[in-house]
């Protein structure tokens, strides 16, 4: 039996430990991915430290993973051995439950699946994914480049683009970490009007360089006034995980505008009679299944938008998730396992 590496978590808060294993066969309805590339995103932090119920142990995290097909399942179609792909945090759906029926398949009934989560990501040398939760990797961009997409790059493109913002129009920003760096690129590649946030006058000239037109030191300005001096925000993509500053930033929205809210933080109070005056809008946003995550890669392909990665080898893969947890990452941390 071939064998490969990986890294799993033997318990809930164990240590990521690098152990062999066999290669594994498809299964019905699978691809074999052999793994280039996989992101350490902050949510792997639910598989190691065990926060969602019902994870089975040993566990191998990963949801940024982009590598090349290898096996595909004898009922599989459309897919073929050597074609570039990645899988995301949607490991697939059932596609015949209420929702899916409905084209929410994000929300499947029957089969809500994670990569690194609900079955084995993309910390190893080889990943078994569904094929419906599949992406094509366009030419253009490395695995490198594309692992962070599948996650933190498909969260904040889609949100962006189901907004309700049009050409033109004031989005902003809040946060510039992450997610928050892609939404600049993104929003501004989209032709918003964009404008940063972030706490620190220090943080404007990396605002400006990822597009933004403009900037706002939400330690020093009052966010929702300052935005409203713009003529109100559109949208909001609020990236960062204080629900002081979305607080404090959900009153710049303008009327018909929406507070996109895609960082997992605490409670914020917002007037409900302020909301009806204006059919303004809180609202959160799951970040995609496999063809979203695609048209995530296209874009990024055609328009130049890029993740800036720090890039590990699967032997540090220890000192990258540390990397990543300490917030000290610029900006993403990526696995590099083969070429």
């Amino acid at each position: 039996m071939a064998k490969m590496r990986a890294v799993q978590v033997a318990a809930p808060g164990g240590p990521l430990e690098i152990v062999e294993r066999d290669v594994p066969d498809v299964v019905p309805g699978s691809v074999r991915i052999k793994v280039q590339a996989c992101g350490i995103c902050h949510s792997d932090s639910l598989t190691v430290e065990g926060a969602m119920p019902g994870i089975k142990y040993p566990r191998v995290p990963g949801h940024e993973v982009v590598g090349v097909i290898d096996a595909v399942a004898p009922d599989v179609r459309g897919w073929k051995a050597g074609e570039r792909v990645g899988a995301g945090w949607n490991a697939g759906y059932c596609g015949y439950c209420n929702n899916c029926r409905h084209g929410e398949t994000f929300a499947c009934q029957t089969s809500t699946r994670v990569h690194g989560v609900t079955q084995d990501g993309g910390y190893a040398e080889y990943l078994i994914a569904d094929a419906t939760s599949l992406a094509r990797v366009p030419e253009g961009l490395s695995a490198v480049e594309a692992g962070p997409l599948m996650c933190a790059g498909v969260t904040t493109f889609n949100a962006l683009r189901h907004a309700g913002a049009g050409p033109g129009d004031v989005v902003a920003v809040l946060g510039l970490g992450g997610l928050g760096h892609l939404g600049v690129q993104f929003a501004s590649k989209m032709g918003y009007r964009t404008v940063g946030i972030a706490r620190g006058k220090d943080k404007e000239p990396l605002a400006r360089q990822l597009g933004a037109s403009d900037y706002i030191d939400n330690q020093s300005q009052d966010t929702a006034e300052a935005l409203q001096k713009l003529g109100g925000a559109k949208a909001i993509l609020a990236t960062v995980t204080a629900a002081d500053a979305m607080q404090a930033a959900v009153g710049g929205l303008a009327v018909n505008g929406t507070m996109m809210v895609i960082g997992a933080a605490g409670s914020f109070q917002v007037n409900p009679v302020w909301l009806l005056f204006g059919n303004r809008a809180v609202k959160g946003w799951y970040s995609g299944v496999g063809s979203d995550s695609e048209d995530t890669l296209n874009f990024c392909a055609l328009t130049g938008v890029r993740s800036m990665n720090e890039v590990y080898p699967l032997d540090k893969v220890k000192e990258g998730y540390e990397r990543m947890m300490s917030g000290k990452a610029r900006f993403r941390a990526v696995l590099q396992i083969s070429k």
